[in-house]
């Protein structure tokens, strides 16, 4: 009798693949936060507009991720996470070639559509750790990605400055360049997770569209209230580094070098957090537990950020940002793995694509709620905002505990 097919296991080639995958993904949108303002001003003859351009540059890529997200986790179901992920990475170099080529302001707006549509990978990534990792070993994968995304939080700003030097187009043609290579080495070294037979035997057309998909994922009555604490946690959190120049330029008087240097120290203490802090405390711990005391965590830290501004306080400015690394370390991988632990094996890229389509969402909400508050609530008013939809995020996560429990 044949024995069922297994999926290979996660060998050094393929983690290689992920995780320049996971670096290219954060890059398309960090390596454009120091350059954009300079390339978007050579095609944008009011001087007045050109903070309108950099902002909707920024969010065509979310909103392109909230159509792509669903179809794309969905199409891995049906045909494995090896040709999407490959599909993926050739669209976004071509999105960051478009952008180095530039010429016209909607040639910008093609490149980051493009780079959006087919960045929004994040669930098929998610859906192959799935494939081929123990639940019990998922958090450890998780916040180990996590970590190498939030070192590129760091490294991503300083090389796009750095490359700029030789050209503002420069660092989007090194970004292309990469990502081709990466096919190349997709193509010959990486393995497929999902077996033939775990694949969903049809597809339908209409289930490609976000809304459908997303309305499927919220059926699953073990999920709902997940994917509800996912979109709070993502709007809280995504509020703090939408307007923290500005804060820190309004409230400080600070340069742009000393945020950078903020950005930093937030990405080193992330790194350090899910590197070692998270993995140490799941040992003792479950990830539901871990998971809650990272958005208490998360609470008090967006409260010392706004402090530190009322207060004209670096000091407490930068408690307020390593305190919000940890929180964050502690809530985002954990809450993935309870995704993903709950979530029927047929269905990871669908719900993974539910999901990062309900994260895209809550990145085009957060920065136009905090500059609306900042502009008539007060400099740190997004802040204590984001303190209340973490308490949202807590009664969210109150009403499936007794899953956890059970």
């Amino acid at each position: 009798m044949d024995l069922p097919s297994q999926p290979l296991p996660p060998n050094r080639k393929a983690l290689f693949f992920i995780v320049v995958t996971v670096i290219l993904n954060t890059l398309g949108f960090t390596l454009i936060v120091p350059v954009a303002p300079f390339l978007v001003a050579r095609y944008v003859s009011n001087p007045n507009s050109i903070g309108m351009a950099v902002g909707w540059l920024s969010s065509i890529y979310a909103v392109c991720q909230i159509i792509a997200a669903p179809g794309l986790g969905l199409l891995s179901d049906r045909f494995g996470r090896r040709p999407l992920l490959l599909l993926c990475l050739f669209g976004s170099a071509v999105g960051y070639v478009l952008l180095g080529i530039g010429g016209a302001l909607w040639v910008l707006f093609l490149g980051r559509a493009i780079d959006g549509l087919t960045g929004a990978n994040t669930s098929i990534i998610i859906a192959y750790i799935t494939d081929v990792v123990p639940s019990s070993q998922r958090s450890k994968y998780f916040g180990f990605l996590g970590a190498i995304g939030a070192g590129c939080v760091v490294l991503g700003p300083a090389a796009g400055g750095l490359l700029a030097q030789f050209g503002y187009p420069v660092p989007f043609f090194v970004a292309g360049a990469i990502a081709f290579i990466s096919v190349l080495f997709g193509l010959f070294f990486m393995p497929e997770s999902l077996m033939r037979d775990r694949r969903v035997n049809s597809l339908k057309l209409s289930q490609l569209n976000p809304l459908s998909t997303l309305r499927e994922v919220f059926l699953f009555p073990q999920l709902r209230w997940l994917i509800v604490a996912l979109f709070f946690y993502t709007l809280a959190t995504v509020i703090l580094p939408s307007n923290l120049g500005l804060f820190t330029k309004d409230s400080l008087n600070w340069n742009a070098d000393r945020v950078g240097i903020l950005f930093s120290v937030f990405g080193f203490s992330s790194i350090l957090v899910q590197g070692l802090v998270l993995q140490g405390l799941l040992k003792w711990f479950k990830a539901h537990q871990v998971m809650t005391a990272g958005l208490g965590v998360t609470m008090v830290a967006l409260l010392m950020v706004s402090m530190g501004g009322i207060r004209n306080s670096s000091i407490v400015l930068y408690l307020g940002i390593i305190i919000f690394a940890l929180g964050e370390g502690l809530t985002s991988p954990t809450l993935l793995e309870l995704i993903t632990h709950n979530t029927d094996e047929h269905a990871h890229g669908k719900v993974q694509g539910g999901s990062q389509s309900v994260q895209s969402l809550a990145n085009v909400v957060g920065p136009a709620i905090a500059g609306l508050l900042y502009d008539h609530s007060g400099h740190g008013s997004p802040y204590v905002f984001g303190a209340g939809i973490i308490l949202l995020t807590f009664v969210a996560v109150s009403l499936v505990l007794p899953t956890f429990r059970k």
